[in-house]
């Protein structure tokens, strides 16, 4: 029990997207159809860039760590989605619903980070290409690694502590499909104006802070391809950025509009569709963004497939 009148809530009812059974059968083979492309497409990018020595370059080893976090970033949401278009009225945990915050958070966060630093690498090998293996090595590359999963974990820890030291009373049931920030909010009776300064400025720092160095990285490398001589070398070298920059669009331009832009003027419905824009459909996008528009990725999919063609 709480102080006062006030009820510990124990666990929390997701409403999901709908209740119209017939619908939440259609969403949930759609759903499973798409997570199981997250897995599978995440998980070639992933092999691919381990078994294929052309690919062993510091773009590809983050472009492996941005795989391996959308799968997680994926199931952190994706399976209790799936579960709740089986059941319909699905309920989480308490403790379960922080971990699930927690996770989305972490992954979230490390996922804006390594696209910035994706963005550093590309300015690097654009703009100073004689110094590129010095500085991008190894021991660099792990250290920028550790700068996306640490400022990652540490966001959501400090995020959902805050949060779940709030209290829960008006009513235990969240408009959503995932424990999220805004319909967590919703439910509290405690004073929330703190936390949502709070949230404002960890959202203003994060997103300010990468797409600061996206910004710069990229002027810099769009006055390094206008400074090429040939058409042909301008577009071979902005090539190497188009899926890079197709990932950025898809993945900024959703974050920024569910948690920068107010959404006291947006319904439960559209919240939801941002919401599941990100969590769920992104991560099953970026293995085919970078499959179909990165040559090197095609070339070492072909190779690989052709020698197990041969070999039959």
């Amino acid at each position: 029990m709480a102080d006062g009148n006030f009820t510990f809530v124990s666990e929390f009812f997701l409403l999901g997207l709908t209740d119209d059974p017939v619908l939440r059968v259609i969403f949930f083979l759609i759903f499973l159809m798409v997570y199981s492309v997250t897995i599978m497409g995440n998980l070639c990018i992933i092999m691919l860039i381990r078994v294929s020595s052309q690919l062993h370059t510091p773009m590809y080893l983050f472009l492996s760590h941005l795989a391996f976090i959308d799968i997680w970033y994926s199931s952190s949401v994706t399976p209790k989605m799936l579960k709740g278009f089986l059941v319909g009225r699905d309920t989480i945990s308490y403790a379960g619903c922080a971990a699930q915050m927690c996770f989305t958070f972490a992954f979230g966060t490390s996922e804006a980070i390594l696209l910035a630093m994706m963005a550093y690498d590309r300015y690097v090998a654009i703009c100073n290409p004689l110094l590129y293996v010095i500085s991008m090595s190894n021991r660099v590359c792990v250290q920028l690694l550790i700068v996306s999963y640490v400022g990652g974990c540490l966001n959501a820890l400090v995020f959902t502590t805050f949060v779940f030291n709030l209290v829960f009373c008006e009513t235990d049931e969240i408009d959503h499909f995932f424990c999220d920030f805004p319909p967590l909010m919703e439910i509290s009776c405690s004073d929330i104006h703190l936390i949502q300064i709070l949230s404002s400025i960890s959202v203003a720092i994060i997103i300010l802070s990468t797409v600061l160095t996206i910004i710069i990285s990229y002027v810099y490398i769009l006055c390094a391809i206008m400074r090429i001589q040939t058409s042909e070398g301008r577009q071979k070298a902005f090539s190497t950025c188009t899926s890079h920059l197709t990932a950025l669009i898809l993945f900024y331009g959703t974050i920024t509009f569910t948690y920068v832009w107010s959404s006291s003027s947006r319904s439960s419905e559209q919240n939801k569709g941002m919401s599941l824009f990100y969590t769920v459909v992104i991560p099953t996008l970026n293995p085919i963004i970078y499959t179909l528009r990165n040559k090197d990725v095609k070339g070492a999919l072909m190779k690989i497939m052709g020698k197990n063609v041969s070999s039959w």
